[in-house]
């Protein structure tokens, strides 16, 4: 039987779905992990990109320093921060949020440089200040691209949080690491099949709200092609 197949058939097993290490329980540890990383990073990088976006100060700092985050191999960050902290999931939590982070302040201060400069002159010209134009024009039209930021981080943390099992934190990593243990591939791929089960749905929902964030003023400034048919018949044109 092809390997693709048993582990399909693995997923379905209703013999997979009780107990401690049951799918449910190992699905709700993984999206668990993954929804308090990405609010953790949330909290550090939205904040900070917003400044760098308002003010324009600190973006080639911010570059750097993101740059130099992604180039860490996450697997030697999580070991050294589970050693430090000891085994847990303290250690693949913080790493997750590392990981996080520099794709969630692209967004945010990319999202803030996006907006026509002459929105904010017009802004300004109205009497709005520095707070109410963060509040009511910058993060309005440059919500689209945090989202994305969004959007590319839970990717992210989504595929990377398999690595939590590896010490000790859970989630669908288990699968993983003890097929390997065991030479048990169905059960590697039933994880992995899970993985990306839960990025792809991560990925849909995180279009569709992308799209919904658009303000309606911006979509209703968008040329639109219409092309109406001519009313006269082919033998008039000839």
């Amino acid at each position: 039987m092809n390997l693709f197949v048993q582990g399909i058939l693995w997923v379905f097993d209703p013999a997979h779905y009780v107990g401690v290490n049951g799918i449910g329980t190992r699905v709700g540890q993984h999206l668990l992990i993954s929804l308090g990383v990405l609010a953790v990073a949330s909290v550090i990088a939205i904040p900070l990109g917003y400044v760098i976006g308002h003010t324009g100060r600190g973006r080639s700092l911010a570059i750097g320093v993101s740059g130099a985050t992604r180039a860490l191999p996450t697997l030697g960050l999580l070991s050294l921060i589970a050693l430090i902290v000891n085994v847990g999931l303290i250690g693949p939590f913080v790493a997750l949020v590392v990981l996080a982070i520099p794709s969630i302040l692209a967004g945010a201060y990319s999202g803030f440089e996006a907006v026509d400069r002459r929105a904010i002159d017009a802004a300004r010209a109205v009497g709005m200040t520095e707070l109410q134009i963060v509040g009511r024009v910058e993060m309005p039209l440059g919500l689209p691209l945090l989202i994305g930021g969004l959007r590319t981080a839970s990717l992210q943390v989504i595929a990377t949080a398999t690595l939590a099992d590896y010490v000790g934190g859970g989630g669908l990593g288990h699968y993983i690491f003890l097929g390997l243990k065991t030479n048990d591939y169905p059960q590697m791929l039933a994880g992995s099949i899970l993985v990306i089960l839960l990025a792809i749905l991560s990925e849909v929902l995180f279009s569709i709200v992308q799209r919904l964030v658009i303000p309606a003023g911006v979509t209703a400034g968008r040329p639109q092609d219409v092309r109406v048919k001519s009313t006269r018949s082919r033998a008039a044109l000839g």
